[in-house]
């Protein structure tokens, strides 16, 4: 556990798109089977987006009414501009996190120098914190002593992190030796977990294709590969569930296409959800789990693992799963390649699109 300096990342360039470092190529390629993130309709000729700039748009989104979608109790409607105090301000590329804090503040990662954006439940943006943790694929907000803490999985600086609210680094983690994997495969962590004891989990979904396990003390614990028999591929996102007896492990099994429920000592319980759209990342209201799924869509789960309500569902194949459909040719209320998700406190949505201009959507429940 240390505080390294912050990495230096050379570009990439994969299909005619440059990225800054192995980590953002590998997210791409999350198994041999099937992109991570796929570049599903862009070509050479389109702009080569940085790590640390915000490529220009060809145009503004259209300015529109709400869209409602998904089926009662559980229809939400969208907040037109939300995020952008002016219609064209992008927040910059999107393929991280969004967290929520007790005070009704939002949390956003990107991409580029802004690092993680602070906006207030309107959509008015406060403050822009840690620069130098740009590049964090998923965040999470946990109470600590009276005091709430980011936990983020960097994926640009190859760690995990522990932040102060303000930006600060309080610990970084990097690959555990003691597992054996690394260096001879990529650390690229695309999410973290902290159990109610202060037990941490690690999804290397783009690198080694595991969930690594620790102390509360960060002690290495141990390494789950496989769930059910079916080897891990691109564990994409975790979360922490209490609704259980014990607190268990959900996992987006991305590439298998299913959620699965674990055991904090890495054992198997079942199945939750399988057939879905590259499940990517989770959030629990009462009892009730959002699901992002890349291929354009989000779905709300029962906790049978039944599908209640399908939100923002893009039916448009070359949309579907494309980090470069630029803003002119967004839809309101229709998402092309979600991946970050929260609940507030009144069951509305926050919901971030892997794009690379940038797009945080909220949406707010109908009639709860």
């Amino acid at each position: 556990m240390n505080i390294p300096p912050q990495s230096p990342f050379s570009p990439v360039t994969i299909r005619g798109m440059a990225f800054r470092g192995m980590a953002t190529a590998a997210m791409i390629l999350c198994s041999a089977s099937l992109s991570a993130e796929s570049l599903n309709g862009t070509n050479a000729s389109t702009p080569s987006p940085k790590a640390s700039t915000t490529p220009v748009a060809p145009a503004s989104p259209v300015k529109s009414k709400p869209v409602i979608s998904g089926t009662a109790p559980w229809a939400y409607q969208s907040v037109p501009g939300w995020g952008m105090s002016k219609l064209g301000q992008f927040p910059g590329p999107t393929h991280g996190g969004v967290a929520i804090g007790h005070d009704g503040l939002i949390y956003a990662s990107t991409d580029n120098e802004k690092g993680i954006l602070v906006f207030k439940p309107d959509g008015e943006l406060v403050r822009s914190i840690a620069p130098d943790c740009r590049g964090c694929h998923a965040l999470i907000l946990r109470e600590e002593g009276g005091r709430e803490y980011l936990y983020a999985a960097h994926l640009l600086g190859n760690r995990i992190v522990k932040l102060t609210t303000d930006g600060a680094i309080v610990w970084t983690l990097t690959a555990p030796p003691e597992s054996g994997l690394y260096p001879a495969k990529p650390f690229n962590p695309t999410s973290v977990a902290v159990a109610p004891d202060g037990s941490l989990f690690v999804a290397d979904g783009y690198g080694a294709s595991v969930i690594h396990r620790y102390s509360p003390e960060l002690k290495y614990l141990g390494t789950i590969t496989e769930a059910g028999g079916v080897k891990l591929s691109c564990p994409h996102g975790i979360l922490i569930d209490t609704r259980t007896i014990t607190p268990t492990l959900l996992v987006c099994d991305r590439v298998n296409r299913r959620i699965i429920r674990l055991g904090l000592d890495g054992s198997y319980i079942g199945l939750v959800a399988s057939g879905l759209h590259l499940p990517s990342t989770m959030a629990i209201y009462g009892d009730t789990t959002a699901v992002t799924e890349l291929e354009g869509r989000v779905d709300l789960l029962n906790q049978k693992g039944d599908i209640i309500s399908t939100l923002g569902e893009n039916l448009n194949k070359n949309e579907q799963a494309n980090y470069g459909v630029p803003p002119d040719a967004w839809h309101e209320g229709i998402f092309t390649a979600p991946h970050g998700i929260c609940f507030d406190a009144n069951g509305n949505l926050f919901v971030t699109d892997w794009n690379r201009w940038g797009r945080i959507s909220r949406l707010d429940r109908l009639n709860p």
